[in-house]
């Protein structure tokens, strides 16, 4: 076996790192007048949005049993502080924004169509948890 005789020492006595490529280059930049991360301005923290306060949870669920075969996405499980004044325009913005029919009964809105994407992202921009239930 041959000793290699370029074998860096690791007892820090002598190193071949001592050359660096880059040692010229703080000599050379001193007259550049460069800005340091101390003379930088402090950045600021992003504004945040102040959190709103959830309305409640609702379940958004796509059924087919016991309606001929025709997909309704439904929402249920709305807070009962909530007013049924409040859940029949919220029927009404939810009908002209997916562009279909829809009913509310008993505290449950019933919307015809798959519009469960749809209907969670509204729900999410007026308060609400919106939660997919189901499969």
């Amino acid at each position: 076996m041959s000793r290699r005789k370029n074998k860096v020492p690791l007892d820090g006595s002598q190193s071949r790192l001592e050359n660096s490529p880059f040692a010229g280059l703080e000599s050379s930049m001193e007259g550049m007048n460069l800005k340091t991360p101390a003379a930088l301005p402090a950045k600021t923290p992003p504004k945040s949005r102040p959190k709103l306060k959830s309305k409640g949870r609702v379940e958004v669920r796509r059924e087919k049993a016991g309606r001929g075969g025709k997909t309704v996405t439904t929402l249920k499980a709305f807070p009962t502080h909530v007013p049924l004044e409040t859940l029949d325009s919220l029927l009404l913005k939810l009908k002209k924004m997916c562009a279909c029919g829809g009913t509310l009964k008993d505290r449950a809105i019933e919307l015809q169509g798959d519009v469960g994407q749809q209907v969670c992202e509204e729900l999410t921009r007026q308060g609400y948890q919106a939660v997919r239930a189901g499969g």
